[in-house]
């Protein structure tokens, strides 16, 4: 039997884009994306720095509440779940980008007015999407922290560090990386080109999230490697006082859009 259509969620009354034609991802299609990306950035470094500086900001406000707290700690699962906000900071880099790819102008009204014009559109579903499964990593989180440390003294396990060698601590430390990773390539590959495609077409958050979906498994080697790309980049990003955000955000959110361009047919 023929697949049922995927039912249209979008917000708004402009004809939907025609379905996606999907392209191979290859290294070298890596390659391209990446040096594209950084030379939008060498060709707008305003813009670049500007939605930059908004991720550092915002890496400083989480540096903040923790000390605020009196557990600095806490900016270990801080650390690695910021960069699940990154496709947001870079919803402006991709407006760059498609704005440079097809001769339209670059001026803060049209750019800020684009983007802030999206609040309206299917973005802030997938959103809420990326939230929940933020939920469901830190209820999992927790819950794997309560399986193995349920029958052990109550401590903290960043000021104990012993506790992570022990048995039961070693096998924690295992499960909660295979649920880390698990939450975190979901949303990786429901987003990497979801986001753009969202910004780009006139198609609702689902079908954006099972296209981007399926140009990851489709593509899987490649596309793992542009995730292991964008991990190392934002996080060697985050180690110099957040600072090198301002040069790895904006060449990662512009090569994403480049990569996005590459594997989706233009409508």
């Amino acid at each position: 039997m023929p697949a049922e259509p995927v039912p249209d969620f979008r917000t708004t009354d402009a004809p939907p884009s025609p379905p996606a034609v999907l392209r191979p991802v290859t290294y070298d299609t890596l390659r391209s994306a990446l040096q594209k990306g950084f030379e939008d950035f060498r060709a707008e470094p305003g813009w670049g720095l500007f939605f930059g500086g908004a991720y550092v900001i915002g890496g400083f406000i989480l540096w903040a509440i923790a000390l605020w707290i009196g557990n600095v700690g806490l900016m270990v699962p801080l650390a690695f779940a910021f960069p699940l906000i990154g496709p947001f900071a870079a919803i402006g880099l991709y407006e760059v980008s498609r704005r440079r790819e097809s001769g339209e102008p670059l001026g803060r009204a049209e750019v800020l007015g684009a983007v802030f014009r999206q609040r309206n559109g299917q973005i802030p579903f997938l959103g809420v999407v990326m939230l929940f499964m933020a939920l469901v990593w830190i209820v999992l989180s927790r819950l794997t922290f309560a399986i193995f440390m349920g029958n052990h003294t109550m401590t903290n396990v960043f000021t104990s560090t012993g506790i992570l060698f022990s048995f039961d601590g070693f096998f924690m430390v295992l499960v909660e990386l295979a649920v880390g990773f698990s939450v975190a390539f979901l949303v990786y590959a429901i987003t990497v080109i979801g986001m753009p495609m969202l910004l780009d077409r006139e198609v609702d958050f689902v079908t954006a999230m099972i296209t981007s979906f399926e140009v990851v498994t489709s593509n899987l080697r490649p596309m793992l490697a542009w995730a292991v790309l964008l991990a190392a980049l934002l996080l060697v990003g985050l180690l110099p006082a957040f600072l090198g955000l301002f040069i790895v955000l904006p060449v990662l959110g512009h090569g994403t859009w480049h990569l996005y361009r590459s594997a989706v047919a233009a409508a």
